[in-house]
């Protein structure tokens, strides 16, 4: 029986991994160090190492957090409402993560970029799994008449890539628009809505 984490326990894991968030998302599992690491935590580099015996293991720790996160918004779409809106707002919760949650999009995007060596199992597994149950309700609301004639893994590709864009592309999107704060998510969020109800609109 593990004995439970003391208050001091709890803080410094909670600080450790926050700020291997920080380090991870900024420059990649190469570039990051565990002394960066340990300095973002204002940690000395033995007491981090009192927590996690590696940087791989607090990498991991990381990686098992964010694939949850990840996963919830699709698992949110459901049979029972109507199609359009289903996907619609899966849309908008997508593009929301990317707004909230800029460092976790950038680390599973350079994760991805190194071949998924650390998530393979859960994306041939979890992932894979939730991908065809998606595909299928989808494929069911075409035969239906209910959305137009799409491919449901490509249709959820798609989302990905137009959601987590404003994440992984921060500064490019910032660069070129040069938005007050994030005033441009909902410029987004717009676009985006209309965009896929023209796109899944019956024929």
């Amino acid at each position: 029986m593990k004995t439970p984490r003391t208050r001091i326990q709890k803080k410094n894991t909670e600080a450790i991994l926050e700020a291997a968030l920080d380090v991870f998302s900024a420059e990649g599992f190469k570039g990051a160090t565990l002394d960066k690491i340990a300095k973002r935590a204002e940690l000395s580099k033995p007491n981090l190492l009192y927590y996690f015996p590696s940087k791989e293991a607090i990498y991991v720790a990381l990686l098992g957090h964010l694939m949850d996160t990840w996963m919830d918004p699709l698992k949110e779409m459901r049979d029972g409402g109507d199609p359009v809106e289903e996907i619609v707002a899966y849309v908008l919760r997508k593009l929301e993560m990317s707004r909230k949650f800029p460092r976790e999009s950038r680390l599973f995007a350079n994760e991805i970029v190194r071949g998924a060596p650390h998530i393979r199992d859960m994306i041939d597994g979890p992932l894979s799994e939730l991908m065809a149950e998606k595909a299928a309700l989808i494929r069911g609301w075409v035969k239906a008449g209910q959305i137009a004639d799409v491919d449901g893994y490509h249709l959820i590709f798609s989302i990905w890539a137009t959601t987590q864009h404003y994440a992984d592309f921060d500064v490019q999107v910032r660069g070129l628009l040069r938005p007050k704060g994030d005033a441009h998510f909902s410029d987004a969020a717009k676009f985006l809505e209309g965009f896929y109800r023209r796109a899944l609109r019956p024929n």
